[in-house]
């Protein structure tokens, strides 16, 4: 089976090296040079566009930033749906409103060709090291299919339902975390405020029942005041507002998802969109004139 991969960014890199020591032919298509070199030095091809790629390739792996890459990738000028032969496979394993994975699969079954969608989680080390988890959403028979292929990319791979189910879970994981940041930064600030070691409580709190993985993550890097970029602001604000989008259109009120979102949009005006999302820690500092920083 020929793979094609299109976005090798921080994420989409490592993945598809991951693919490659699978055994996958891998096409790649990227618009930064040295990344794609990088790729077929370990034995990939390169193509142009998708519309070159999705003549070779019998599935295509789309790894872009939002909706509009996605629908640029796919159904503009050059794009995979061009040349796209019937029963090719498209699994957008970008982060994008659920509403759109849905149009663009209309687009595509027009053809003949079928869609998943599979947003990860987990970040830069979990695909490095290829143990992302995967929300999928497509028809169950196609999930079955290329399970193999996200099983190359995941330790984890859960089928959710039909097209625009697994974006709607990984929207759903992102409101969890950015309300968890917050709360925790809050946390850490109202001990400090109550002149208490924020280590210590944290220590002390971590094996309750607030403990959880956004807290052992991120609890760390506000005491020492690292916000070196595991997943930045900007790209958590672009997920906030496809779930206020997506939200919206079905009269689903998502209060605590826009207050965090006012949140981040008062970092990025202090022009911290590039840290970790971490970096919540630094709104209450603002507020408080405190800081959780040891």
């Amino acid at each position: 089976m020929r793979i094609g991969f299109i976005g090798l960014g921080i994420m989409g890199r490592p993945m598809a090296k991951n693919l490659i020591k699978a055994g996958y032919e891998l096409t790649v298509c990227d618009h930064h040079k040295d990344v794609v070199d990088d790729l077929v030095s370990l034995g990939a091809r390169s193509v142009e566009n998708g519309a070159a790629m999705a003549k070779e390739c019998d599935a295509i792996i789309t790894m872009v930033q939002n909706s509009p890459q996605v629908r640029a990738a796919v159904l503009s000028e050059g794009g995979v749906l061009e040349t796209a032969k019937e029963g090719l496979m498209l699994i957008d394993m970008s982060s994008i409103d659920p509403v759109e994975s849905r149009k663009i699969g209309e687009e595509l079954a027009k053809k003949g060709c079928r869609m998943l969608d599979a947003p990860v989680s987990g970040g830069e080390p979990k695909a490095i090291d290829g143990t992302l988890s995967v929300m999928v959403g497509g028809d169950k028979a196609d999930f079955d299919e290329f399970l193999p292929v996200l099983k190359a990319m995941a330790s984890s791979v859960t089928y959710v339902g039909s097209l625009g189910a697994g974006n709607i879970a990984k929207l759903a994981n992102q409101i969890i975390v950015a309300c968890n940041i917050a709360s925790l930064a809050e946390a850490l600030t109202f001990s400090v405020k109550m002149g208490a070691d924020p280590n210590l409580v944290y220590q002390a709190i971590r094996g309750g029942l607030a403990g959880s993985t956004v807290m052992d993550a991120k609890a760390p890097m506000m005491i020492e005041g690292n916000y070196k970029p595991g997943f930045r602001i900007e790209l958590h604000i672009k997920d906030l507002m496809n779930a206020l989008n997506a939200a919206h259109a079905v009269n689903a009120p998502v209060p605590l998802t826009g207050e965090v979102m006012e949140m981040f949009q008062s970092l990025k005006a202090y022009g911290f969109e590039k840290d970790d999302h971490s970096a919540l820690a630094r709104y209450y500092e603002k507020l408080s004139d405190t800081t959780i920083v040891k």
